[in-house]
């Protein structure tokens, strides 16, 4: 008779896949979790939108201040945990990286089409439908933008600076707001090259520097390069005109050896041979860049004592230890070629410029090249008050440069307060009415989205938002509408392109793009798998065994 084999399966034996310490969300909880988090974030940012909008203090774990209304500086100072979060700060960071301005906009707008999202998602639409009709939202809003466009050229001075005021309306620079906007477009220009039927503006070109005291007023634009340095040796000069400048990647000083070496010495006159044989060294080098017909040198690397002395008996200006940026950016604006064979230079390897002058700025002392050949590197010398002053003077100088750079290589602007917002929001429902299936509610979330910018700038502003957004809509359906936005002075609708408020078309289709794809990486997001963290202990009870 056949044994019987038994066919019954083992019943309730666990399977363990994830370590343990692992913690998982996921489904519903997951999403909302992740939707939560990044409207906490754009809430703290939605304060600070508009010229309206208040200021964040900001204080690190050193104790150190910030206080601006910088969106990409609060993200920045912020210690974000949440991973959601996370995606905000990255996002943010991209929009300024491309565009130099509007990252309260991207996070804003991401924040509000979550929250639209979330409403979706409680009648049961699921997050696929809720991203196709963003995706279609947003091709429509990009073509609304592109459609209302207006052309703008690099010859558009007044243009061009009522780009760079509207840039610095929310920022605390005062009074001082028309005259960093004619120094931001004056360098903007300065710099602006022409390639083919475009032009093209490399931001690196203007070196900003900062120092505090004096005011607002006293930042000025110099048409050429400021270094923090001082001349290196009293007896040089400190005005040299017609300026030839030798550029080294090379140091005058006798560099100590990558090896040890032992030197057997038996007498002071094998010291004093070793001495001059490096004395003699260094004058070669420096009788060699003299022959070329430098009277100007700046290297990137360090001039010792008997070198400054050789440089100084030749009349000769020296700058040790510049950043390498600053080198580049001298090569540009004089024509020099850096050098890092000082044997192999030639007088033609030298840039020129019409003075080199150290002057006293504050309390300290600095190189001021001006005059140069080739002036495609420019720089801005920032003064205010106090160091925070002159922090946030610099972030808003710094926006205002990318705004008007943006509208120089795109060539196409739009107005701001809102009219933006509210023209793509009318093409949006017009548009979602025409749309089958439940994509419909999707769009018309994107355009209720759209339309939380403007009510945003008008609450800071201490307006009705609701009543705001009404006359906005009335304004928009009339024909000659599409530049009606909100006066945050009085809450009335008014023609914003006759206002002078224009913005860089490219700023707000980058926000509305970067904020699309955001919400989109986290509607998509239905799993969170956080593991243990690290204990921190184990390097503590090995000290203690060791003192043990």
């Amino acid at each position: 008779m056949a044994a019987q084999i038994p066919t019954t399966e083992p019943v309730g034996i666990p399977v363990i896949i994830l370590k343990e310490g692992t913690q998982r969300t996921y489904g519903r909880e997951a999403l909302r979790a992740n939707i939560m988090a990044v409207r906490a974030i754009a809430q703290i940012l939605k304060t600070t939108y508009g010229p309206k909008g208040m200021d964040k203090m900001l204080v690190d774990s050193l104790g150190d201040i910030t206080i601006t209304n910088d969106g990409a500086t609060i993200l920045d100072k912020m210690d974000v945990a949440h991973p959601a979060a996370k995606m905000l700060v990255q996002i943010s960071k991209g929009q300024d990286e491309e565009a130099g301005d509007g990252t309260k906009t991207t996070v804003i707008f991401a924040g509000e089409l979550l929250k639209e999202a979330e409403k979706l998602l409680d009648m049961n639409i699921h997050p696929t439908i809720i991203l196709e009709g963003y995706k279609e939202a947003l091709s429509k809003t990009t073509e609304v933008i592109e459609g209302i466009a207006e052309p703008v050229t690099i010859d558009d001075v007044e243009k061009l600076k009522l780009i760079a005021l509207t840039s610095l309306n929310s920022k605390a620079v005062g009074d001082a707001r028309e005259y960093f906007a004619e120094l931001a477009v004056e360098a903007i220009r300065a710099v602006a090259e022409k390639r083919g039927e475009r032009w093209y503006v490399d931001l690196n070109n203007i070196q900003i520097v900062k120092k505090h005291g004096g005011s607002l007023r006293d930042t000025k634009l110099v048409r050429g390069i400021v270094l923090d340095k001082e001349v290196v040796h009293p007896d040089m000069p400190r005005r040299v005109e017609n300026a030839k400048i030798a550029l080294l990647d090379a140091p005058l000083e006798i560099e100590k050896p990558e090896i040890d070496l032992e030197i057997s010495i038996t007498s002071p006159e094998q010291v004093k041979a070793l001495y001059d044989k490096q004395e003699k060294i260094l004058q070669e080098k420096i009788e060699k860049i003299a022959s070329t017909g430098a009277n100007v040198v700046i290297t990137q690397k360090g001039i010792d004592d008997v070198a400054q002395h050789f440089l100084a008996k030749k009349g000769i200006l020296a700058v040790r230890r510049v950043k390498r940026s600053d080198i580049e950016k001298i090569a540009r604006a004089t024509g020099a070629r850096i050098i890092t064979d000082i044997e192999d230079m030639r007088p033609e390897d030298l840039g020129y410029a019409e003075l080199v002058e150290e002057r006293k700025v504050g309390e300290d002392k600095m190189v001021f090249i001006e005059g140069a050949k080739n002036p495609k590197s420019v720089t801005i010398l920032i003064r205010g008050g106090f160091e925070r002053l002159v922090d946030e003077a610099e972030r808003a100088i710094h926006d205002a440069l990318s705004a008007v750079a943006d509208a120089v290589i795109d060539g196409k602007i739009v107005a701001g307060g809102g009219a933006v917002e509210a023209e793509v929001a009318k093409a949006l429902y017009d548009y979602a009415s025409k749309l089958p299936g439940k994509t419909q509610l999707a769009v018309e979330a994107f355009a209720r989205a759209v339309e939380s910018l403007p009510q945003a700038l008008a609450h800071n502003a201490g307006h009705d938002p609701i009543e705001v957004l009404v006359k906005l809509r009335s304004a928009h359906e009339k024909e000659d509408g599409k530049w009606s936005g909100i006066d945050l002075e009085t809450g009335e609708i008014v023609d914003m392109w006759s206002r002078g408020v224009l913005e860089p078309m490219r700023v707000k289709l980058n926000a509305f793009k970067a904020a699309t794809e955001v919400a989109g990486m986290i509607l998509r997001i239905d799993d969170i798998i956080a593991a243990k963290k690290e204990e921190e202990d184990k390097g503590e009870s090995k000290g203690g065994a060791e003192e043990d």
